[in-house]
Parts: C-alpha cells; structure tokens; sequence
C-alpha cells in the first residue's frame, strides 16, 4: 500500500493495518483519522507524536501482541511476518538462543512483561547485551525504555505499510 493508497482506504481497512503496526487503539484512531497526510513525513511525524503518549495500560495491551526476543512469531498475518524478519538476525546462534531464553525469564520475574526491543538491525548478542543492560533498571526506567521501543517498531512497521 502506498500513501495515497493509505490515504483514501476506508477505516475499516486501515485500522486492522495499523493495530498490527502497533495493537494500541487510541494510537491508530489518532493516525488514521488525521488522514489525508501530504507525505509520509506527516504521516509518521502523527504517529510518533501519538505514540509518545502511549501509557502503561497502551504498553501492556501492545506487549500481548510480541512474542518474546529470539522465539519464532507464529502465524500467518502482517504482524508475524514483521516480527520473524525483525528478529531474523537474532536468530541464528544456538549459545544466544539459550541465552536469551534465561534472559528472558529473568527479565519477566523481574519486570512482569516481555522483554521489548526494536531487534532490527541488530544481533543476537547486541540484543542479548541490551537484556543484560535493562535488567538492572528500575521499574520507572525500564517502563520508558519500553515505551520507547515499542514507539520505534509501530514507526518501522508503519513505514513498511506505506512503502517508505
């Protein structure tokens, strides 16, 4: 879908795009009901000022939607497909397999929720280090770090809906 695509869809057609973008609903009505956008900078300059609200309840209700770093997303929609490429890097070391798995029951003891990172771009062991790293925040900074990843993958999942 391209921008003037994105543009003219009916709501009913773009609100399901944009929850798999990010499964929080204030924060799709805010994008696709300030629709038409002139360019995809206005596109996403809406949505990340929208997700720049996102609250703790908005976070928790996204988290459900993740799968945990280094486990295989399942299923057969948009936000699976996302997922499994966004992590595919991440994917291909036994030892940090491992090691993200422990990591990630510690950091779930610890923090109750998934572990969320924007895994793009990134390997195992930069993610696995950024675990580590996060375990030790406390529950304030951690809840902003969380929203904050969770702010970058809704924009990159949205720049790949329009085609940018």
């Amino acid at each position: 879908m391209d921008l003037p695509d994105f543009n003219s869809a009916p709501a009913e057609a773009v609100t399901p795009t944009l929850l798999a973008c990010c499964d929080v609903p204030s924060w799709a009505t805010a994008v696709r009901d300030n629709r038409p956008y002139a360019d995809v900078a206005a596109l996403l300059a809406t949505a990340d000022a929208a997700a720049r609200q996102f609250t703790r309840a908005d976070v928790d209700r996204a988290l459900a939607a993740h799968p945990r770093i280094g486990e295989r997303a399942v299923g057969n929609g948009a936000e699976a497909a996302w997922s499994r490429e966004e992590q595919s890097a991440v994917e291909q070391d036994a030892a940090v397999q491992r090691a993200l798995a422990e990591g990630n029951r510690a950091y779930e003891d610890r923090f109750d929720r998934v572990f969320l990172i924007c895994a793009t771009g990134r390997s195992g062991e930069e993610v696995l280090a950024s675990l580590r790293s996060r375990l030790g925040n406390d529950e304030a900074t951690e809840a902003g770090v969380v929203a904050e990843e969770l702010r970058k993958i809704a924009l990159l999942r949205l720049r790949r809906v329009v085609g940018s």
